[in-house]
Formats: C-alpha cells, structure tokens, sequence
C-alpha cells in the first residue's frame, strides 16, 4: 500500500464568495484523491466560523471577500486556531495581496488557474510542515527576496514619536482615503486604524483630519496636489 493510500484525505474547508466558483472548487475538490471537503465559506467571518465549529486540516482561502477578507481570516484562524493552515487560493499574484497573507499566516498560495493535482499537493505540502506555493509564487518571492532593499527616503524618520504605522496612516489620511479605504489599503481593521489615528492625534496634538493633512504636508511627508 502507497503512502498517498495509507495517508487519511485531508479535511478542507473552501471559503470563496463567489457562489459559482465556490461550488466549482468543492466539485472539483470532491473528485481528487486525498481531499474531503467538510464545509464552505462564503466569506472570512464564516471561515472563521467553520474552522472553530469543524477543525479542518486546511482552509481553501479566497483573498476579496466582503465582511472579513482572506487576510484577516486567515490572521484569525492561524492566532485562535493554530491546528489549521490555509493555503490562499485566489486570482491575484500581486505584492500586495502575497505579502499581506503570508504576513497573515498562510503557508500556501496558489492562483485559481491552478489544476486539481497543485491543489492537492499545496494542501498535503503544508500538512507536512512546508510551504504550498505555485512556481510563480516560489519565483516572485525570490525576485523579491533578491532586489535591493529600498533606501530610506529623508523624510523616513517620522516626527513627534509617531510609529512607522501610524504615519502610514497619516500619508493615507494626507492623500483623501477614509477609515475603511485606509484599513484596505494596510490589510487592517476599521477599528485599528481608528486606533492609530487616536494615537497619532494625541502625538502630534491634532484635533481632525483637516489639520492632519497640513501637517503631514509641512512634515514633509506627503505632497499637496498640483493644480
């Protein structure tokens, strides 16, 4: 008997928001040898949700989802639920969506042009302590481990004892992004970006986001539009 034989099928739970293609991945998923898929996920929360209620092996993590988006979830699962892994499975292959989830905990990532085979392999490869990355990813991840590391700009060294996050925040908030675009945009929550925001405030003495703009333009971190 083959060690794919004797090995129990890997429980899996598929979050995806998308209906027609949440069904598809479970459909193909059912067909595979070594997968049992035993529920599915219609967004981050309820990813959350199934991993507490169920404890698969792995979740199948979409990335663009509303409510909770994979990142997050996949931060949650990984923080209250450290039995299971995810391994992303998504349209983009971007920096900002790679870097944020395997930030988040992921120990795979794979694209959705990825066939059935990939797929059991990412899910079995995590299983066994290692990572589940298409070769695209492995190469965009040594391109990026390999480039030279940025140098600083002068303005780096941020002003009143504010974090490197925060004035983050301060530049988004400079350049016209609300609460929710800014939590978007650094892969957070609304609430924690209102935290920083409170903390920032307090640093700098500022009392809106008005003042918030004109003072990150006189600190010299962001620019004020041309025109």
């Amino acid at each position: 008997m083959t060690e794919e034989a004797e090995r129990e099928p890997a429980r899996v739970v598929v979050a995806d928001d998308q209906t027609v293609v949440r069904e598809g991945i479970v459909m193909l998923l059912g067909l595979l040898p070594g997968i049992e898929v035993v529920g599915a996920a219609g967004d981050g929360d309820e990813a959350v949700r199934l991993v507490a209620e169920l404890a698969p092996d792995v979740v199948l993590m979409d990335l663009r989802m509303p409510r909770c988006d994979g990142v997050e979830a996949t931060r949650r699962i990984r923080t209250e639920h450290p039995g299971t892994q995810v391994v992303v499975l998504t349209t983009y292959a971007d920096d900002e969506s790679l870097f944020p989830a395997l930030r988040a905990g992921a120990r795979g990532y794979l694209t959705k042009d990825a066939g059935g085979d990939e797929i059991v392999r990412a899910v079995h490869s995590v299983l066994s302590g290692d990572a589940g990355l298409s070769p695209s990813i492995q190469r965009r991840l040594l391109e990026r481990l390999s480039a030279p590391e940025p140098r600083p700009a002068a303005s780096a060294e941020a002003p009143d004892g504010l974090t490197g996050r925060e004035t983050e925040v301060l530049v988004l908030i400079a350049e016209g992004l609300n609460n929710q675009e800014i939590a978007r945009k650094l892969h957070v929550s609304t609430a924690t970006v209102k935290t920083h925001i409170n903390n920032l405030f307090a640093k700098t003495g500022l009392k809106d986001r008005a003042q918030a703009v004109r003072y990150a333009y006189a600190k010299g971190l962001a620019r004020p539009p041309v025109g």
